[in-house]
């Protein structure tokens, strides 16, 4: 590729004059574009197995809201179980919600109460879908 840089002068009359023209008044300079490769990708190594318990295959303790709490008796009562992680509660809940169509039909991101969902949402008739999260936070025991 060429490329035409002037040198205090004019170029004729066109950008496009040829190298060989004779009124052409520029420096020709010859440029060239490098393509530049990826390196190959390193091949995969694993670690050394680690001395601590539950390494083993991968397999990580549960932290944060994946780890399974105890939960209330009203809590219990519409989940099933004693002990649930709050992601799996929050399943739950709206599987229960979808299950007995408890979405206000004009409003879908209103909640009407039943009776199980009242005593986990402190008796209240309607909630919005993002209260859920938060008014299930009392219901399990840190």
């Amino acid at each position: 590729m060429e490329a035409c840089i002037p040198s205090g002068g004019v170029c004729a009359s066109s950008s496009f004059v040829t190298t060989d023209h004779p009124l052409r008044r520029c420096h020709v300079v010859s440029v060239s574009f490098v393509s530049r490769r990826r390196a190959a990708p390193l091949p995969f190594v694993r670690a050394a197995a680690s001395s601590k318990p539950g390494s083993a295959a991968g397999v990580r303790p549960a932290k944060g809201i994946t780890k399974p709490r105890p939960v209330s008796p009203a809590m219990q009562a519409l989940v099933g179980v004693p002990e649930i992680p709050r992601t799996q509660a929050l399943k739950l809940i709206w599987a229960h919600i979808k299950e007995h169509n408890l979405q206000d039909p004009n409003d879908k991101k209103v909640i009407i109460c039943d009776e199980k969902l009242k005593a986990i949402f402190g008796g209240r008739d309607s909630v919005g879908f993002l209260e859920i999260a938060g008014l299930i936070t009392p219901h399990f025991a840190k």
